[in-house]
């Protein structure tokens, strides 16, 4: 569990360089840090591998590439790296194919924005249905 001595370490790959900065912003709190930022699916790859990061904050969309290729090579890599796909490319294929590749959740950026922080912070954690 994380705690102020040991806060749930972040990754954010998101193409829009506003939103990183957005999510940075209101995830910098005691409890998280966040460890790197990408635009691309290979930065990301590379930045998650080398940060290892507790948990990734991943759009579907990302420059030159989609979060779909992220998260299959980290998860080959690192089962252990909990995904939140956070995205404006919510219809329900998107949600139910990243949801079956392994994302913790899926949130839709126009409309579940406030819930990121609860998501984050508890993505690691057993989910109840």
């Amino acid at each position: 569990m994380p705690s102020r001595n040991n806060p749930l370490k972040v990754f954010l790959a998101d193409d829009s360089e506003l939103i990183r900065t957005r999510v940075a912003a209101m995830l910098g709190a005691p409890a998280m840090t966040i460890v790197g930022q990408a635009k691309t699916p290979q930065d990301s790859i590379d930045g998650i591998l080398a940060t290892q990061p507790d948990v990734v904050v991943l759009d579907v969309q990302l420059e030159g590439g989609s979060g779909l290729q992220v998260l299959r090579a980290v998860r080959l890599s690192d089962p252990e790296i909990a995904f939140v796909v956070f995205s404006n490319n919510s219809a329900p294929a998107y949600r139910e194919r990243y949801l079956r590749e392994g994302a913790v959740r899926f949130l839709d950026k126009s409309t579940e924005f406030d819930q990121l922080a609860h998501a984050v912070a508890t993505a690691r954690q057993p989910v109840s249905l």
